[in-house]
Order: C-alpha cells, then structure tokens, then sequence
C-alpha cells in the first residue's frame, strides 16, 4: 500500500474508530456499569457519568497502529513500549473497575518504567538553549524513572474537567508531530498524528457538556505516552526535552505548581482536591466551556511557541522560555483575582 495512503487512511479509521466507541459507550456502559464516575470531592460534575472514553482511544490506537503498520514500521523499542502500556494500561482499567491502592498503582507506573529503560528509552542528558551535558548512568535512570512515573499521575490529576485532557492530547502530540515531520520522521509524526485522532474521536463526545469521561485508563495511556514520544523525540534529535515540556506545559506547570503549593501548604497529597488552576476558575464562577476556551488558547500557544523554538537562535530561545515563565506567573495571578473576586461577591 502507498505509505500516504495508509498513514492517511490510518488517521481517519483512528478518529471514526475513537468517536463511534465513544458514542456506544456513552449510551449504553453495559456491561461495564461499574465503570462509571461518581461525584466526589474533586469533582466539578454533579451527575453521574461513564469513565469509559480510555476503551475507545485503546481501541482505536490498537486499530489504526495494525493499518499504519502497512507504511511504517512500529517505533524501535515497540515490545518494551507495548509491555509498559499493557502494565500501566491493566492496572489503570482495574482502578475503573474498583480503587485500586495507590502503592499498587505506583508499583506499575514505575515497573513501567524499568521495562522502558531496558529498552533504552531514557533521559540521557541536559539539554537547555546552549547548554549540553551528558548524565552519569544513575542520575539518567532515576531522572527517568520518575519522569514517566509523574506523566502518568499528571495526566490523571489534570483530567478533572470537560475536554481538558482530551484538548491537551490534540495540542500536544499535533506539535510533537509536526516537530517530527519538520525532522524528516514521517513515523514520528504519524505515531503522533494517530493520538491527535483518537482524542478529537474521543473529544466530540467529552466537550462540555460531557457524556462520557476518560477513567484513569484513558488518562494513564495518554501520560504515558507522552513521557515516551517526548523522550524517543529527544533522543533522535528532533526537539530537545524542554521543547516537549514547553508543548505540554499547559499540564506540567498546572499539576507540578499544584503539588509544591499543596506541600507547603501541609497538605495530604494522596486527599482528593479542587486546587488546579482550571477548578479554581470554575469554582470562582467561570462556566466550564470559557475556562476550557481559554485552556485551548493557552494550549495552541504552548504548541505554537514549541514548533516555533525549533528554529530560533539560543538567545531568542531563552526570551521564548523567560516570556512564558511571566506568562504563566500572570496566570496565576489572573487565577487569584477570580477567587478574590468571587468571594467578594459571596460577602
């Protein structure tokens, strides 16, 4: 088969593949009725709703990697790759199912994480604007190890509102790809591509109001995912780290903000919590579809500035990251001024 044809016809089967398991599984969960969402304390839905959206983007990646694989072939190391999504993906659908205990949980996020490292995906070095340093071999398996362990938790905590996590999915990846093909890594990209389609599938059924959810297993594939491209990425020499991190920042800054403001705080991290910036604006009175309105743009920035620092020069890449770390400092801000604002009003 022509490789355009069936990276073509791989992206399409993965977007009708997304939407049409989404919408069965969004009227009707039977017979995963015990997979369904209820509200808690760091909700913001107030009925009950399926965490089942996770089958139908593992369904749909599943379909459209065997079309793809008539083009391209699956990324080098794919078995250890496949093993960690079966580890993370199996433990996160039986938290659907019923709680899981975190150590658990843990135990397979970072046993994910070891079988990554045997297949040499690995954070290997330091490299910011200029800057270049090689890491001995224990501070590169640690750094890795809890890495993706924290991309897949970040996912989950962030995936707490109507069409967040599916939009960060779409901007994302959409940069990584593009970062590929602009690289000369048509495989790159289209692995890349096939996420940005089994998400916008998923997100005609999850944008406000939402009919279905992700569950922890849509959420965990997708961090885990993203901790993998932005590391084989990395390692091909198609962006360095930072430029991944830059895309996703959206979810990096939000969640790693979140849990140093929570530790100094004395906070019990493991309690569940409305503390995100985008559940502290809904909770200040902003509507869900202008809090996510306003998540898109922040997040088609980010993706844009990501493309983008690929050709700029080393000081124009420290102004690009120096601008955005003011950007996300007025964001915070903007955030408290809701608040204050809104418990004004109350009073």
């Amino acid at each position: 088969m022509n490789p355009t044809a069936a990276a073509l016809g791989a992206l399409v089967a993965t977007f009708a593949i997304s939407a049409l398991v989404t919408w069965r599984l969004s009227r009707s969960p039977y017979p995963l009725s015990r997979m369904i969402d209820l509200p808690n304390e760091r909700s913001l839905h107030t009925g009950a709703l399926p965490r089942t959206g996770g089958i139908a983007i593992c369904a749909a990646l599943a379909a459209s990697a065997l079309l793809a694989l008539t083009a391209f072939p699956l990324p080098d190391p794919w078995v250890w790759i496949l093993g960690a999504l079966l580890l993370v993906g199996g433990i996160s659908f039986l938290d659907d199912r019923g709680e899981v205990p975190a150590p658990y949980r843990l135990a397979a996020h970072l046993g994910a994480a070891i079988l990554l490292l045997a297949g040499g995906i690995a954070w290997s070095n330091i490299a910011l604007p200029g800057i270049y340093r090689e890491l001995p071999q224990a501070l590169s398996w640690a750094l890795t190890l809890g890495y993706l362990a924290w991309m897949v938790n970040l996912y989950n905590f962030m995936d707490g509102m109507d069409g967040l996590a599916g939009g960060m999915a779409v901007f994302g990846f959409g940069a990584l790809g593009w970062l590929g093909w602009l690289g000369g890594e048509p495989g790159f990209a289209l692995a890349n591509g096939i996420l940005v389609a089994a998400a916008a599938g998923f997100l005609l059924h999850n944008f406000p109001p939402a009919r279905i959810f992700l569950g922890d297993l849509g959420s965990a594939v997708l961090g885990l995912l993203a901790a993998i491209l932005s590391l084989i990425g990395a390692r091909r020499g198609l962006f360095p780290l930072w430029v991944a991190w830059l895309a996703f920042s959206p979810f990096i800054v939000d969640a790693t903000w979140t849990l140093l403001r929570r530790l100094a705080r004395g906070e019990r991290l493991w309690k569940a919590h409305r503390s995100h910036h985008y559940q502290r604006l809904v909770l200040a009175g902003w509507n869900h579809r202008k809090t996510l309105l306003w998540a898109y743009l922040l997040m088609a920035a980010c993706a844009a500035s990501a493309v983008a620092a690929r050709g700029m020069s080393v000081r124009d890449q420290w102004l690009l990251l120096g601008a955005w770390a003011i950007i996300y400092l007025l964001i915070g801000m903007r955030t408290r001024l809701a608040e204050q604002s809104a418990d004004g009003s109350a009073s």
